[in-house]
């Protein structure tokens, strides 16, 4: 190449482009650099690897030693790791790393399917009691009668007892839109209507030809679920007795 140095030369086995924007699976980056002018050959890689959600068992530890604990939950001290498997083995259970962040590891001795069944029934039962709050939408005109206005204040009641949040939407149309004040009226009318459930969580404001209102219950959508379930419970309870206690027919 003649007398001239080659200063860097960098080679990438991937390219930047819109045609290929990612790596190869299994090899984030991998560079080659020489160097001629001092003569350095440096290799630089991360395979990136995937990390695994579970912890690592028996001979997955590969560590010199790891503190330990017991099956019942003693504290045994700190042993070598193939000293620890084997006292495993006996008890025939698995070695288990609850920390591997400490130094040394924290490894317990323990049944890891009975493990991984328990998470598994937390994250289940943590499932199944979770709630989410949703925001129902309430569309009304200024004009409403009477008895529509009742069936929609129904509707939002039912909701917010439920715990979910009410959007209430006052739409204007034509000349309405030169009397906003009516459907303000109207709403604050609504607000005072429903405040033994609710509270003024975003005031009556315009947006275009529209006015909106945000309604927030007074109980927390677990407590509204909570006393839900227990009504029906109840309800089913009082059935069964009135059944249990009516007269056999003949």
């Amino acid at each position: 190449m003649g007398s001239g140095r080659i200063r860097a030369v960098r080679v990438t086995p991937w390219a930047h482009s819109k045609w290929s924007s990612l790596p190869p699976s299994g090899l984030k980056a991998q560079r080659f650099e020489w160097v001629s002018s001092c003569f350095a050959f440096t290799v630089a890689r991360d395979r990136g690897a995937l990390i695994s959600a579970e912890p690592r068992i028996n001979d997955q530890i590969r560590v010199a030693a790891v503190r330990l604990i017991g099956p019942n939950s003693e504290q045994i001290g700190i042993v070598a790791i193939a000293e620890a498997i084997q006292m495993a083995i006996d008890a025939d259970l698995d070695l288990v790393e609850i920390a591997p962040e400490a130094d040394p590891p924290v490894c317990k001795i323990m049944d890891f399917g009975k493990f991984k069944y328990e998470i598994a029934q937390k994250a289940r039962s943590a499932r199944k009691n979770q709630t989410h709050v949703l925001i129902k939408e309430m569309k009304m005109r200024p004009k409403i009668d009477t008895h529509d206005y009742e069936t929609k204040k129904a509707h939002i009641e039912r909701f917010l007892r439920g715990g979910d949040k009410v959007k209430v939407t006052m739409m204007f149309r034509g000349r309405e839109q030169a009397r906003p004040d009516t459907g303000y009226r109207l709403l604050v009318k609504l607000a005072e209507d429903v405040v033994d459930c609710a509270t003024v969580e975003f005031a009556p404001k315009l947006d275009g030809r529209n006015m909106v209102m945000v309604l927030a219950p007074t109980k927390r959508k677990n407590e509204a679920v909570a006393e839900a379930r227990a009504a029906r419970q109840a309800a089913q309870n009082s059935a069964e007795n009135s059944t249990q206690n009516s007269p056999e027919q003949i």
